[in-house]
């Protein structure tokens, strides 16, 4: 009987250093003990994304789009191999794909590339042969075998993309906070914790500027049903699960929040 599947994305904050990245190795690999085959997708660790847009600025004034793009996607390409390296030394057997390896097809708009097809069939063969799936987020491949990405906040996108594609029970989002709260907790210190909340709001959240979900990952959601859980990788606790209104009808007429 197959295992269910579960998708956990991991920002850069969450794998900024070697340490965290054995942090959310451990947690991964709790995941697999638990029965469920797992697919991770990873961000570039840390502010590496900043720091290779400094290096393109010293050496080219206008870099090409086409050019940053494979630049930047080398971020996720090194943050990727090294979550797999830390489940190998838990002993959990992993393997790590860029985003063309695990079949995540875009237009050819880079740097703000949209995903138009995910042929997960890689994916399918590693989880059956037992391993944990790591994949480089924020990445795809568009015509010509060009290298695209998906904009900042991407590698959520990659997450529930690859979420629908394998049907999966859960699509987990691990990032710096503890969910997602009425308001920014680091302006608003009365700022509550939401259980739930639902996909037009919270894309309302995130085109106002909201930093937790990218717009077109909770759009993706909203259009196949997947719930989202919004977790801390810092902090144990329930988080916030993003669903449809039906849902939450008894919450449905309340003020929910407000983007800083």
């Amino acid at each position: 009987m197959a295992r269910p599947v579960v998708v956990q994305k991991f920002g850069g904050t969450s794998l900024g250093t070697p340490a965290r990245i054995t942090r959310v190795a451990r947690r991964i690999a709790a995941s697999q003990h638990a029965g469920y085959d797992v697919v991770a997708v990873v961000s570039a660790m840390g502010d590496s994304t900043d720091r290779l847009l400094t290096l393109a600025s010293r050496v080219a004034k206008d870099p090409t789009a086409r050019e940053l793009d494979l630049l930047l996607s080398t971020g996720e390409g090194v943050s990727a191999p090294l979550v797999s390296m830390a489940l190998h030394e838990l002993g959990v057997p992993a393997v790590s794909l860029l985003g063309f390896q695990a079949g995540i097809q875009t237009d050819r708009r880079h740097a703000k590339a949209r995903i138009v097809g995910l042929t997960p069939a890689r994916i399918e063969r590693e989880l059956a042969a037992g391993r944990v799936v790591v994949v480089a987020g924020f990445q795809g491949i568009g015509d010509e075998m060009e290298v695209t990405t998906l904009g900042r906040g991407g590698s959520d996108t990659t997450a529930v993309a690859i979420a629908v594609a394998l049907k999966a029970h859960a699509c987990e989002i691990f990032t710096d906070v503890r969910g997602i709260y009425t308001a920014d907790p680091r302006f608003v210190p009365s700022a509550r914790l939401l259980p739930r909340i639902a996909y037009p709001e919270m894309l309302e959240l995130a085109s106002a500027g909201a930093r937790v979900m990218h717009p077109r990952a909770v759009e993706i959601a909203e259009a196949f049903s997947m719930e989202l859980h919004v977790r801390s990788s810092f902090h144990a606790g329930p988080g916030t699960i993003i669903c449809s209104e039906e849902a939450i009808m008894e919450d449905r007429n309340r003020v929910r929040g407000i983007a800083h």
